[in-house]
This record gives structure tokens, C-alpha cells and sequence, in this order.
């Protein structure tokens, strides 16, 4: 197998590593100098290196060496290429095993040993071999590093046997090059964010727990290896409720020289906890004294959508301000609008209530949010402004009601020109605000507003947060000078700043990166062409009606479903001309042409048919009846971040006319 030179350079780098740690070259100038004692004669003034290498085999030192090197080789061939930063691991007789891992960085290795207690499926039947069965999958968050486990089926005791490497001392967070120890790792107090998801036999998928998980206990334990036993409770309404427990496994790598005492490590715990407690306290008495002050402005502001604090999915109450954090896509988004097409397909869905009596309270953390692909409008607008807020915009969120007074959350970004836009995260499409004003005459004309939004009670970002005093709330006649005391109530910035800074406490969920999509668009595209065609050929034998396809019409109609998707992410139209021009072409004389074009966010063929038949003039197209008819559907899935995805479907039909 031929290495690559940087590989090779690589390679070199760390068995020079290996030898130095073994003080290899010390103990080969000892067997020198020695060979050159007795075995060299007084007239030979040369030693060839066969000489030397047999004299270091004699003594043991080159089975010593091979020993040490014992290379992990399966599956090299694949591996090296596809990770060219990640150096050849060796295989300590450790729990690790072939990882490919750089042996001068600090890591841990959490290993997931089953579960047990998920009495929710205590009458689950196991599934048989090749059948679809509900499964859970487990998501890991950890200093800027996501891992996902293998699903598996919902169980009692689900059979969870997963491995996460996590690397605890990380270069690019500007923890430098050197190995860390265990006084420096009890310093770093990132948890680790756990998130469980089910996912049902249709591909729907639920939030069953979030949990932060402490690791630091793995510092006090003897050889750097502890196993725990970790409680995860439901979420929302059903916080207080447990759904099941994980074993846990936690192992230093490379061991720990030296471990901390319990004792040390409990007083830092608790040490942490105490501060944070303290700044969450000294946050609430200011909170509750900036809402007095505002009350007493104007006493019909009680009955304004002024949200200081939202719920999270633990049923923890937290400053709305942290929910809110710029984030940067990376090269995974280009521009500020591509960004709000990819939260404006993520799924939306209410949270979750038993009973009636209105909506539930529920505000995810982002991992959650983006683990289970959807969410509600609030969940939308915190990803939205964090993503507006990461491309350089003044972005808010924004929160108050829509018509029928349903409460709403939207983004707002501030031009430095004094523009104010409008984002919905829930569709992608952006308006302009132009305030209405209140002193006109009734009969003088004036702007009527396109957004859907009636009254707005607050505006936030990561740093500021500001209460509407004006005396509407109404948004059309709202006047958005962010700096009007008279108009808006700000808080502190520095109070906004001690709980919801990155690091001011412990309890402020770090915030993920985006993931890159594992959805190959043309092959997906392909199953749900396949399938439709299936689907409508079915259909059409019920009614009995035969069915002849057109691929050549069928290829026509891509060009529209890209154009379709370029509007929806830039507000341009192009290439309808072309499109128009092409189908012309392909109908002969005296035939008609339909087409029918629809727009989805998830990839289940037979509920997008279910969805299309009941339109009127998509049925049409399918059961169309006539001479010399041809059918042609085609798909296209415009993939986005963290596999979240557009599907574009266009059904059309050319047939004789005959009157």
C-alpha cells in the first residue's frame, strides 16, 4: 500500500514520537558503544549496520519496538484517505479499539453499555429480522463535536453498544498544543448534551429525553475509568417523569499520570454550581424590578407579550436571551437568505400537550431542536436569528401575536439605513415594515401591511433585550427606533450579559455547529420518482385506466422544480422562459399540456401522494383520460444542513384533444 507524502511524513512523525517515549535511540547508542567494545578488532575501523542490527536483535530491542508499534490495519486503505488530519492510532490493549487518534491530544471515551427501565415499551414485540421497527437513536454535543449512535429498536432495554471519542482539550477553542492534565480539565465545565430521539415506522420522529451529563467524576477515579448510571427524564409536560436509564462507561486516553480526589472534584462541582446559582439569583431580582418599573408605566402593559423567561424542554425556566447566540454555517450556508430557507424547512410542529387548554410552553435547546428536524415557531426564529446574527445582521427576535391574537415569535433585522425587515422563519418570506402613521387623517393613504404579525410586546438577541412602551402594540403603527427609551424599555445589557454569556454560568447550554446533510439528492431523488411512478400506475389500474410514461417529458420538468426552489431561497425568478420554450416544443400540435408542481419537507412518497390527490387539479393530471395520453412526474430534493431537505414534485400530462 503506497502512503501519500503527507501521510508518510505523518507516519514518521509519530513512530519518531513512539521511539523517544521508549528512549529507543538512548538504549541503541548503549548497545553501540558496548559493541564497539568487544566485538570490534583493533585493526577494524568499520561497523557495517548488519553488524549493529543483529547486536540490537541479540539484546531484544527491535521485538521490544514492534511490540509497542502494534498498528490498527483494518479497513487503512479506506480511512487514510477519507480523514487525512487524523494520524494512524496504536492499539493499546485499551477499550479502544481501531480509533484513529492523535496520541499527543487528551480524550474521552464514553461508551454507552445498554439501557433498561424504558417501560414505555415493556409490551414492545421483538422485531423480526428485515422488519421496520420504531428506533431510538442517542445524539451527543461536546465542545463543538456531534456524534450519533447506530439505531436501534425500542426496547425495554434498548441494546444500546455505542463508542463516542470525545476530544476534551481542543486546539481550535485555543486550548494550545500541550497535553492537559487533570487540574486543567476540572477547570473545563462543558457538559455533555445528550439528546434521545424515537423515530416511528414512518419516519417521524420525537423528543424522548435531553440530559446534560457531568463527566468531570471520571478525574477522581482510580485509572481515569468510572461507570455510571444515568436517570433520563421526559421532556416537557412529562420532566418529572422518568423514561429510562443508561449505562455509562467514561475512560480517560491516554491514562492519566495522576488523578484528582474525589473530594477535589466534588468542591469544584459544587464550587460552580453555588456561583451559578448566585448570578441566575442576582438576575431574577433585577428582572422582577425592571418588570415592576414597567408595569408602571402604563398598567395595560400586563397584558402584553413582554417574555423574560421561556421554558426549555427540561421544564427548566431560562433568560430568553441565552436561547439566542451567533452561529456561524460555516460553508454549509452561503447567504442570509439560503440560511432562512433551511429553517423554514425544518419540520414544524407544536409542542406536545395532554388534554386540552391551550398551547403548551416548551422552548428547545438547539441541539434538540436540530436532532429532531423540527419544532415550533419559537424554536425557528432563536436558529433563524442566531444564523442572521452569524452573517454580521442587527437581528431580534421578536414576540407577539398573529390575527385571532395566537401568540407568534418572528425575527426582525435592522438595517443601518433604519430599514426594518421582516423574517418568518416558519415560510422563508421577508417583508418590509413601513409604520403606519397614527396622526394621518382616516381617508389619507396609507401602506398596507403584507405580514401576518398584529401586535408585538418585546424584541431580544444575545445581548439586549428591550419591552415595547409605546402606547400600541399594534406592529403596523410601531415605530422601531430601538434606541427610544420613550418607545422601548431596555435591561441591562450587563445584567443580560452575567447569565447568558458564552461560560457566565454552568448551566447555559452550549450551542452546537451545524451538521453537514448525509443525503445523496440525486439517489433520494431517484427512490421517490420510483415510487410515485409505482403509486400512480396503481392508481390508474384501480380506475382502470392504463399508464404509459415519458421519460423524455419527465427530464423536461426539471429545470422548473430548480427554478421553483431558486425563487423560494432568493425571491428571483429565472429560467421559466427556457422551460416554457422546451415543453412548447415536446407537445405537438393539437395535444394539451398540465403540469402540476408541489413543495414538501420530508421524503415519504406514499403520504406526498395521499397529499397531492387531494387536489383537484393534481388529480386531474393523474387520472387523466384521453387519446394518445403520456404521464411524466419528476423529483427533485434540494438537500440542506443537518439533512433537512426541500422535495419538489412536478406531475404533468400531454394528451390529444379531442372535442
Amino acid at each position: 500500500m503506497s502512503l501519500p507524502p503527507e501521510k508518510a511524513s505523518e507516519l514518521k512523525q509519530l513512530i519518531h514520537q513512539q521511539l523517544s517515549k521508549m528512549d529507543v535511540h538512548g538504549r541503541i547508542r548503549e548497545i553501540l558503544a558496548e559493541t564497539i567494545r568487544e566485538e570490534l578488532a583493533p585493526d577494524q575501523q568499520h561497523l557495517s549496520t548488519e553488524d549493529l542490527i543483529k547486536a540490537l536483535r541479540r539484546r531484544g530491542i527491535i521485538d521490544d519496538v514492534m511490540k509497542e508499534l502494534n498498528f490498527v490495519t483494518d479497513n487503512v486503505d479506506q480511512e487514510l484517505p477519507s480523514s487525512p488530519k487524523q494520524p494512524i492510532c496504536f492499539d493499546r490493549q485499551s477499550t479502544l479499539k481501531k480509533t484513529n487518534i492523535d496520541p499527543t491530544r487528551r480524550y474521552l471515551y464514553l461508551q454507552v453499555l445498554g439501557g433498561k427501565a424504558f417501560l414505555e415499551h415493556l409490551q414492545e414485540p421483538e422485531p423480526l429480522p428485515g422488519q421496520v421497527c420504531s428506533t431510538f437513536t442517542l445524539c451527543l454535543h461536546y465542545r463543538n463535536q456531534r456524534f450519533r449512535s447506530k439505531p436501534v429498536p425500542c426496547a425495554c432495554e434498548p441494546d444500546f453498544r455505542d463508542g463516542f471519542l470525545l476530544e476534551v482539550h481542543r486546539e481550535s477553542l485555543g486550548d494550545g498544543t500541550r497535553m492537559a492534565d487533570s487540574t486543567t480539565m476540572l477547570s473545563i465545565s462543558d457538559p455533555i448534551h445528550m439528546v434521545l430521539i424515537k423515530t416511528d415506522i414512518f419516519g417521524e420522529t420525537t423528543l424522548v429525553a435531553s440530559y446534560f451529563l457531568e463527566w468531570r467524576s471520571v478525574l477522581g477515579s482510580e485509572n481515569g475509568v468510572t461507570s455510571l448510571t444515568v436517570e433520563l427524564m421526559g421532556v416537557g409536560t412529562e420532566s418529572k417523569v422518568s423514561v429510562g436509564i443508561l449505562n455509562i462507561k467514561l475512560e480517560m486516553y491516554p491514562p492519566l499520570n495522576q488523578t484528582l480526589s474525589q473530594e477535589v472534584v466534588n468542591t469544584q462541582l459544587a464550587l460552580e454550581r453555588q456561583k451559578t446559582a448566585e448570578k441566575e439569583r442576582l438576575f431574577l431580582v433585577y428582572a422582577k424590578q425592571w418588570w415592576r418599573e414597567y408595569l408602571q408605566i402604563r398598567p395595560s402593559h400586563n397584558s402584553r407579550l413582554v417574555k423574560i423567561f421561556a421554558q426549555d424542554e427540561n421544564g427548566i425556566n431560562r433568560p430568553v436571551c441565552s436561547y439566542v447566540k451567533p452561529l456561524r454555517a460555516g460553508r454549509l450556508l452561503d447567504t442570509p437568505r439560503q440560511a432562512a430557507r433551511f429553517v423554514n424547512v425544518l419540520g414544524y410542529e407544536r409542542a406536545p400537550v395532554i388534554g386540552g387548554g391551550g398551547k403548551q410552553e416548551q422552548w428547545c435547546t438547539l441541539l434538540a431542536f436540530l436532532c429532531r428536524n423540527k419544532g415550533d415557531c419559537e424554536d425557528h426564529a432563536n436558529l433563524l436569528c442566531s444564523l442572521l446574527l452569524g452573517y454580521g445582521l442587527e437581528a431580534f427576535v421578536c414576540v407577539g401575536t398573529k390575527a385571532k391574537g395566537v401568540p407568534h415569535a418572528w425575527v426582525m433585522t435592522c438595517g443601518t439605513d433604519g430599514t426594518i425587515t421582516f423574517w418568518e422563519s416558519l415560510t422563508g418570506h421577508r417583508y418590509i415594515h413601513k409604520p403606519t402613521n397614527a396622526d394621518e387623517p382616516p381617508l389619507a393613504d396609507q401602506p398596507k401591511p403584507l405580514y401576518p404579525y398584529r401586535t408585538i410586546g418585546c424584541v431580544f438577541n444575545h445581548q439586549m433585550f428591550l419591552g415595547n412602551c409605546q402606547p400600541s402594540d399594534a406592529v403596523e403603527i410601531c415605530v422601531f427606533d430601538l434606541n427610544d427609551e420613550s418607545k422601548w424599555k431596555p435591561m441591562s445589557e450587563e445584567a443580560i450579559k452575567s447569565v447568558c454569556a458564552p461560560g457566565a454560568t454552568t448551566s447555559l447550554p452550549p450551542f452546537p455547529p451545524l451538521c453537514a446533510s448525509t443525503i445523496d439528492a440525486s439517489v433520494t431523488s431517484n427512490e421517490i420518482e420510483m415510487q410515485l411512478r409505482l403509486l400512480v400506475s396503481e392508481h390508474r389500474k384501480d380506475l382502470g385506466l392504463t399508464t404509459v410514461w415519458e421519460d423524455q417529458l419527465s427530464y423536461l420538468l426539471s429545470p422548473a422544480l430548480a427554478s421553483y426552489e431558486f425563487e423560494r431561497t432568493t425571491s428571483i425568478s429565472a429560467g421559466n422562459e427556457e422551460f416554457q420554450d422546451a415543453i412548447r416544443r415536446a407537445v405537438p400540435d393539437g395535444h394539451t399540456f398540465k403540469g402540476f408542481p408541489i413543495h414538501f419537507v420530508y421524503r415519504n412518497a406514499r403520504r406526498a401522494f395521499a397529499t397531492c390527490l387531494r387536489s383537484p387539479f393534481c388529480e386531474e393530471i393523474i387520472c387523466c383520460r384521453g387519446d394518445q395520453v403520456r404521464l411524466a412526474v419528476r423529483v427533485r430534493v434540494f438537500t440542506y444542513p443537518e439533512s433537512a431537505c426541500a422535495v419538489w414534485i412536478m406531475f404533468a400530462c400531454k394528451y390529444r384533444s379531442v372535442l
